[in-house]
């Protein structure tokens, strides 16, 4: 999968009718530009107001996931956001023409079969994922729901459900990756135990409702009489169950489809966290109440995320500073040369760190092949400055540095975040990540350009003595 964020190249429309409301809606998906997440537009409403799809304008979620922005509202945005998620959309304007999503099928595949049908194309720039490096809880012991995220390279989910029922019992789904979104999840539809359905029928709070958009559980017998009455009420000739089981015999599409229609409700309201997912989420009897408290914790450990690196992002580099070592002592550290040495300065080493600095020339050699006609300055030599501020560190504590060199171990965590092009400075600050043992230095890195973050890794590295400046001067280093 592509790192690289995702639109749709054209604008789709699908009609249908809102579940809670009954009111025919036509929602457009609409192509929309880089780092602008999901946002709906009511254009029902004067002045066509856009409602961010946030956890934190969450109203209520006692039959669907409702968003509320200066008093308007969107209903039942969970299958629509799921679909833009399973399909890895990250940029999407969804405007409708009526307060509610149309509840189609009872599941996101005619969204997915929409947004497919409107072309996904890549956009420039990268994406933002929020990531885990330790686990994160949420429960609700009175719901007994419980969820948990973990530390994972894609974004996982695994459901269980347990409704103290003979029909539907305990149930377990999973996804290994967003990429099974599509074949194993998008078609598993909203279910609905029958005596539910009959409470929500008598308040009249599903107007939408039909027995051709929902699995409908019966978990006891049906006598004539009610079964009479739901025909009436959905003007269907036949209606029946053989005991207890699925109303009408509905086939499913999987034998576990209630409990993956539930991850397919995780997905879409865990969109409301605002950017894309690398986590593997596990969750215990969920509910959208559950899912979207469990979105702002998630949430609040960005903001948090956020304010740590604000805090960290100082970086002590004036152009009008002497730097503490320039070019020509740079080259009495390091063995490297032209075309292959990218460190210009060294701001500051301290104990714990280093500052270096690259400026990027349109005149440098790799530039006549990589990417000519829009010139940006490759990854894998961004990590190779990187390592050789970090090697100038570990001479630098060494008294006889010229009789040293250091070797790559590992290079893990490695992330792009933004382009780096010709004329462009980038600062490296390094950090110890633990102190420095039988010559063994493990640090992270981050880089910058003009305050933003444009790559971090961690990185670890053998210091090694060698015999003679001739072994120096041959052999291959960092």
């Amino acid at each position: 999968m592509s790192e690289k964020q995702r639109t749709i190249k054209q604008a789709v429309s699908v009609s249908g009718v809102g579940l809670h409301t009954g009111k025919p809606v036509t929602i457009t998906f609409n192509p929309a530009p880089e780092n602008h997440w999901y946002k709906f537009q009511r254009m029902d409403v004067e002045g066509q107001p856009i409602i961010d799809a946030d956890a934190d304008l969450v109203v209520d979620t006692s039959r669907g996931t409702t968003l509320e922005k200066d008093g308007v509202r969107v209903y039942t945005t969970e299958h629509v956001l799921a679909a833009l998620v399973g399909l890895s959309i990250d940029n999407c304007l969804i405007q409708m023409t009526a307060p509610e999503m149309p509840i189609m099928d009872g599941s996101s595949w005619k969204f997915v079969e929409a947004l497919e049908a409107a072309e996904i194309q890549e956009q420039e720039a990268f994406r933002d994922y929020f990531e885990l490096t330790e686990n994160l809880t949420y429960e609700d012991p009175i719901k007994k729901v419980e969820m948990l995220a973990v530390p994972q390279e894609t974004y996982r989910c695994t459901v269980m459900v347990d409704y103290n029922s003979e029909v539907l019992g305990t149930q377990h789904a999973g996804i290994y990756a967003i990429d099974q979104f599509k074949t194993e999840i998008s078609k598993c539809r909203t279910f609905v135990f029958l005596h539910e359905l009959e409470a929500l029928l008598a308040h009249n709070l599903i107007k939408g409702g039909d027995l051709d958009n929902a699995i409908v559980l019966v978990d006891k017998e049906v006598p004539k009489d009610k079964l009479d009455h739901l025909r009436k009420v959905f003007n269907k000739e036949h209606i029946e169950v053989k005991g207890k089981g699925v109303l009408n015999n509905t086939k499913l599409h999987f034998y576990n489809e209630p409990a993956r229609h539930k991850l397919l409700d995780i997905i879409g309201d865990l969109a409301l966290v605002g950017k894309p997912l690398r986590i593997h989420v596990l969750a215990a009897r969920p509910g959208h109440a559950g899912n979207v408290s469990f979105a702002r914790k998630i949430k609040q450990r960005i903001k948090d995320e956020v304010m740590r690196k604000k805090k960290n992002l100082h970086i002590p580099y004036d152009l009008n500073k002497t730097p503490l070592y320039d070019i020509n002592q740079i080259q009495k550290i390091l063995p490297h040369r032209q075309p292959f040495l990218f460190v210009d300065k060294i701001m500051e080493i301290t104990e714990e760190g280093i500052i270096g600095v690259k400026n990027v020339s349109m005149n440098e050699e790799f530039f006549r092949g990589h990417f000519p006609e829009s010139p940006v300055f490759p990854g894998v030599l961004q990590i190779e400055a990187m390592a050789q501020v970090g090697g100038i560190f570990s001479l630098s504590k060494v008294p006889d540095p010229e009789n040293y060199l250091t070797y790559f171990m590992s290079i893990d965590k490695v992330k792009f975040k933004n382009q780096v092009i010709p004329g462009d400075t980038i600062v490296f600050k390094l950090v110890l990540l633990t102190p420095i043992r039988r010559g063994i230095v493990h640090m992270r890195g981050e880089a910058f350009v003009r305050d933003k973050l444009v790559m971090e890794a961690e990185m670890m590295a053998l210091l090694s003595k060698v015999k003679n400046k001739e072994v120096k001067q041959t052999a291959e280093v960092r």
